[in-house]
């Protein structure tokens, strides 16, 4: 038999995230990085200090502290249109509030398609059998304040990666495996902030910061060749610039960096007869905590952070429009994604509809019209920054 999905797998994965993830095919289960919502997206994909959302179970679970009544979101988004119309993907998040616990539960599920392939005989073209590969991630998380202004939160993650059913020729085994992880999440908002010429400032500025994605290694066949979860450290900064009656703008600054280090060693083997050369790779993975440090001492250093940053302007009392911008950029020599992002919001009652867009500076990108839209139910809840 002859199977198709490892090369096409690898090829998605690329196209889909950061060359910190898939330069040197560091991790397993990329799409856990994907932002998930069209807000964020429309603004550069930051959030981390903004979290103030049910799509806070992603960006900082500390958000969650933040919140009140109940919030739900559905996001979904046709994945690079550029690439191939098979592809999507989808996330739903909730949150409720806990009067008695003062602090949000939240839940979400992520859901990425990656399309039906064909099983094929070695010896010919024929379609013995075609399959769905698909991964999802199931996430559970919870948030409090636990001072004035500082709010904490985790998440505890189930993870499914199915690729194929079954493995190649010279394998036992099938390309299905499940892991787990947890993050941790870290906002603070103060309440009072008095800054020189500007005056009082609070509730008007957020810092936050998020560790994702921490958890054992995850493999299909052979544990030997398991891969690191996309472990992933992102700070955040948020600042209500322009809070009136009607008019509204929020500036967002993301920096992040995947926290995962792969070693790779090589030996070389001269034949005594041919005198041919022939090199032996191997590869191994820091575990965590150790991977959280060894990683800056890889060489690339500052150059895998990624900057995203964007603005939000709202116009309405209640809230009604609200039109972003944004900006993506990741150093040239580790993947070199760089591009705009735009996005628009309305709101009506209880009622939201975002969508966002991707603009590339160069032409084919896969990224290139890449549109996210997503739908939110306001149950009560609110935030007040």
């Amino acid at each position: 038999m002859k199977v198709t999905v490892c090369a096409m797998v690898v090829v998605v994965s690329m196209l889909t995230l950061s060359s910190r993830v898939f330069a040197q095919g560091e991790t397993a289960v990329p799409f856990l990085l994907i932002s998930p919502d069209a807000r964020a997206g429309g603004m550069g994909e930051a959030g981390t200090g903004l979290a103030d959302n049910s799509s806070a179970v992603f960006w900082n679970p500390g958000g969650l502290g933040f919140l009140t009544g109940d919030q739900l979101s559905l996001t979904h988004a046709p994945w690079l249109p550029e690439f191939s119309s098979d592809l999507s993907y989808d996330f739903l998040s909730y949150t409720h509030y806990l009067p008695n616990w003062d602090g949000n539960v939240a839940a979400s599920i992520t859901y990425f398609n990656l399309g039906t392939f064909n099983k094929t005989l070695s010896s010919g073209p024929t379609v013995v059998s075609t399959w769905h590969a698909f991964e999802f991630a199931v996430t559970l998380g919870y948030g409090a304040q636990i001072s004035d202004g500082l709010g904490v939160g985790a998440n505890f993650r189930y993870i499914r990666s199915e690729l194929a059913p079954f493995g190649t020729e010279q394998e036992v085994g099938t390309g299905i495996a499940s892991d787990v992880s947890f993050d941790l999440g870290l906002l603070y908002r103060p309440q009072t902030l008095d800054l020189p010429v500007i005056g009082n400032f609070g509730n008007r500025l957020g810092i936050g910061v998020d560790l994702s994605n921490l958890g054992p290694t995850l493999y299909y066949i052979d544990q030997a060749q398991a891969d690191p979860l996309p472990t992933n450290l992102r700070v955040g900064l948020a600042i209500h610039a322009l809070k009136s009656e009607y008019n509204n703008l929020y500036l967002v600054f993301d920096a992040s960096r995947t926290m995962v280090r792969v070693r790779t060693d090589s030996t070389m083997y001269i034949d005594p007869a041919s005198q041919d050369t022939t090199w032996n790779f191997t590869t191994s993975v820091d575990p965590l905590p150790r991977s959280l440090l060894t990683t800056w001492s890889d060489g690339s250093g500052l150059k895998r952070i990624i900057i995203s940053m964007g603005a939000e302007y709202w116009y309405g009392h209640p809230r009604l429009i609200a039109l972003r911008i944004g900006y993506y950029k990741e150093n040239p020599n580790f993947g070199g994604r760089n591009f705009m992002t735009f996005g628009a919001g309305i709101r009506y009652g209880i009622y939201g509809f975002d969508f966002s867009y991707i603009s590339t500076f160069d032409q084919n990108n896969p990224l290139s019209n890449q549109l996210r839209f997503s739908l939110s139910l306001n149950l009560g809840g609110k935030t007040d920054f």
